[in-house]
């Protein structure tokens, strides 16, 4: 195992699963017949299956107030995780998930004070003396993209030494440029899936793309593909050249896809944390990621994570 902490930054939420026959269209009215409510948020998911695992990590989750902070305060305590960022006093948001017959999910975000980041809170941070600790950092494009993202990416600028993982997300094409620029001069592992690959580089094809933003991070570029498995194209450890797609684990009844990619990213860090080679770090994380489509919600029990053959 490396000798560092991994620290996650970013949401802490409400997920409001909706099941709906269809995603609505303009003025048509829909009846739904449950919903339930479910920890989750970008970063909480990372961090969930990062310790999974069992590998040390430090949450940076603001939570706010309000019935949805009070619910996300309420599930972290019960799981035994203290965030190390302060407390806002502003509204936390949720996540309205509407989910379809098929497992795919549309998202509706209320950001609230889960989303938004305080410079002074960094510096805590690095007062404190964990930032000693760290050694590696997971951010979210959600983060990034609110006018206080900037904040997050100073603070990775003062830390040259931490290995950053990005996943940009769907709304990587709302990223300032100038941000997604300072953010790729930091040599990110790179994460995204193939829409978003493909929207943010103009390329047609996952394997372009991931080639095209290896050569510009100069690092690890891990786009995934569904029920394809995930493209994989960076250097091993040996220094090795490895451009492959690694495919999936089937899934006999897809439940939602909610928390796919978060499962998978925070499984990969965990695995690279272990010492696990690329490929095998991804084929690991497909199986984490393929077992979490077969749930309802983003997060995986414990005793299903056990069961899984890594």
């Amino acid at each position: 195992m490396n000798g560092g902490k991994v620290l996650v930054i970013g949401s802490a939420t409400t997920d409001i699963l909706i099941p709906v026959s269809h995603i609505p269209v303009r003025s048509e009215d829909v009846n739904v017949y449950e919903q339930h409510l479910s920890l989750g948020g970008c970063a909480f998911n990372v961090c969930d299956s990062i310790l999974h695992f069992g590998v040390p990590c430090i949450p940076f989750l603001p939570v706010g107030r309000g019935v949805y902070g009070d619910f996300v305060r309420s599930e972290l305590k019960k799981r035994g995780i203290r965030t190390r960022a302060p407390e806002p006093s502003a509204e936390n948001g949720c996540c309205y998930c509407l989910v379809e017959p098929d497992g795919e999910r549309t998202f509706i975000c209320y950001h609230g004070a889960e989303y938004f980041f305080r410079p002074e809170w960094f510096r805590e941070l690095e007062d404190s003396g964990l930032g000693r600790e760290i050694d590696s950092v997971y951010i979210c494009g959600l983060e990034i993209e609110e006018p206080s993202g900037v904040y997050i990416i100073e603070f990775l600028e003062r830390h040259p030494e931490y290995l950053v993982y990005f996943a940009p997300s769907s709304r990587i094409c709302m990223i300032a440029p100038g941000k997604m620029e300072r953010i790729l001069n930091l040599a990110p592992i790179l994460h995204l899936n193939r829409e978003e690959a493909c929207a943010y580089t103009g390329c047609s094809g996952e394997e372009e793309a991931a080639l095209q933003l290896h050569r510009r991070t100069g690092n690890t570029v891990l786009v995934t593909l569904g029920a394809e498995g995930c493209r994989l194209t960076g250097n091993r450890d040996d220094g090795s050249f490895v451009n492959e797609r690694i495919p999936t684990f089937p899934v006999s009844n897809i439940v939602d896809t909610v928390g796919a990619g978060d499962s998978h990213i925070g499984s990969f860090i965990a695995l690279r944390q272990l010492g696990e080679d690329l490929p095998e770090a991804v084929r690991k994380a497909n199986r984490v990621s393929a077992a979490v489509v077969g749930t309802s919600g983003a997060l995986l029990a414990h005793e299903t994570f056990l069961t899984l053959d890594l």
